[in-house]
């Protein structure tokens, strides 16, 4: 769907000949006459970016942007003047209009700053989300590839396993599948397994009986009971205890759970989603991780790329995140200003969508001003640089980047980049199937199909 642009000049010749202009280029344009007959348009349809002159008759171009600043936070506002000055521009552009632009416009310069407004901005128009996928903000390419076989997985009955780095959506995934399920009628249950010790993780999944163990004052009947007829999201399945993956095996196997302390067992009816940081073909290899209950979990994979792989969607997420914050909810901030946001769509973000709310939040908070400032964002990243992730996380980022990089070198050619990397064909391949690494999307114009990568 194209995105939708609304045009403010009150000289009605140069207005026809922009909107020709911009449609010919395949944008959807709406016009208006003055600042007054602009917000009646904006309230009565949805707009993507707004582009007005700065002198009209009536309210001027920077009134109208304070009037769509506050009643439409986070549409970009682009203002065009014939007798622009650069105080004006500064102030302009302090206040949070994405940029100010002198008349005559080069129209090579006006499309490539249209462009870099809606991609900033976050706001472009998109079509009405299912509901199952409503919690996932995303225009990326590769991840409306996994949404589009969540949708196809989501009615038969296997396991899944979705891995990727800490931070990058796992458990907004796992329930995204459970919610596009519509056969599962019981409830998401989630537990951490590397969060809880051996015995206590055992009773919370299978359940004990009174007096099982010291302290067990109840009967508890576990989260596999307690998914019954929906969903048991296994969340840092790599950090299981041996001991517990053979009782977990077994109820998979069996379809069937025995509570702690008890000699009866329950049928279950639970689909198994389970999620992932580590390296599970790396901790098999070193006798960590079990090879068949690996099987077992792994019937249907889907990896998600890190956030540095998904700029394109780094503007849909802050403003997603921004409007959140009680600072815009209370109408204290209303934006990002356009070079905070380009610090962050190119920001390496090691902790991912997590890292990224965690940045957003500091500086809506901390932001003295409307329009939150780039040097605001450059602290926050500072501070945020300090993240540590563990010694496996890091190997395992380190290896996605270094076949990233090769791939790219070598347009997405196997047998050149195995050639720099200094490995045979049959080991690169093996690398590239253990991050889930697809050679083609390399291979246009030596970058990945969908823009970044």
């Amino acid at each position: 769907m194209s995105d939708r642009l609304l045009l403010v000049d009150d000289d009605a010749s140069l207005l026809k000949l922009l909107a020709i202009r911009l449609e010919a280029e395949g944008f959807a344009v709406l016009t208006a006459a003055s600042a007054e007959q602009a917000l009646q348009v904006l309230r009565n349809h949805p707009v993507d970016l707004v582009l007005t002159d700065l002198r009209m008759e009536g309210a001027s171009g920077l009134e109208l942007f304070s009037q769509v600043r506050h009643f439409y936070p986070g549409l970009p506002v682009i203002i065009m003047s014939a007798q622009g000055t650069i105080p004006e521009a500064v102030s302009a552009t302090q206040m949070g209009v994405f940029e100010f632009l002198t008349k005559p416009v080069d129209k090579t310069v006006l499309l490539a700053t249209i462009r870099a407004a809606l991609t900033q901005s976050g706001v472009t128009h998109a079509e009405v989300l299912e509901d199952w996928r409503e919690h996932i903000v995303t225009r990326s390419p590769a991840m409306q590839r996994i949404l589009n076989q969540v949708r196809q997985v989501a009615g038969a009955d296997v396991n899944v396993l979705v891995t990727g780095a800490s931070g990058s959506g796992k458990e907004l995934l796992a329930r995204a599948l459970h919610e596009a399920d519509a056969q599962r009628r019981g409830p998401m249950v989630a537990v951490n397994c590397g969060a809880l010790p051996e015995q206590l993780l055992e009773s919370e999944l299978f359940g004990h009986v009174k007096g099982a163990f010291t302290g067990a004052v109840r009967e508890h009947p576990g989260l596999f009971r307690a998914a019954q007829g929906g969903t048991l999201f296994l969340d840092e399945i790599g950090d299981m205890p041996l001991p517990v993956q053979v009782k977990l095996l077994r109820a998979l196997q069996e379809r069937r759970v025995r509570p702690v302390g008890s000699t009866t067992s329950e049928a279950v009816d639970v689909r198994i989603i389970s999620a992932t940081n580590r390296d599970l073909e790396r901790e098999m290899r070193e006798g960590l991780f079990r090879e068949d209950l690996y099987y077992r979990l792994n019937v249907v994979n889907f990896h998600l790329p890190p956030l540095a792989e998904r700029q394109e969607d780094i503007p849909l997420l802050v403003n997603h995140f921004l409007r959140g914050t009680g600072a815009h909810q209370s109408g204290r901030v209303t934006s990002f200003a356009p070079a905070a946001m380009d610090v962050m769509i190119h920001a390496p973000w090691p902790g991912n969508v997590r890292q990224l709310q965690n940045v957003v939040q500091r500086t809506a908070a901390l932001s003295t001003t409307p329009v939150i400032a780039e040097a605001l964002v450059r602290e926050a990243l500072a501070v945020a640089d300090q993240y540590l992730p563990s010694l496996n996380q890091a190997r395992l980022q380190f290896e996605h980047d270094y076949l990233v990089k090769v791939l790219r070198l070598t347009s997405g050619s196997v047998a050149e980049a195995a050639l720099l990397a200094q490995r045979n064909r049959t080991d690169f391949y093996k690398l590239l199937k253990r991050h889930n690494i697809e050679p083609e999307r390399f291979k246009a114009d030596g970058q990945e199909a969908g823009g970044s990568p």
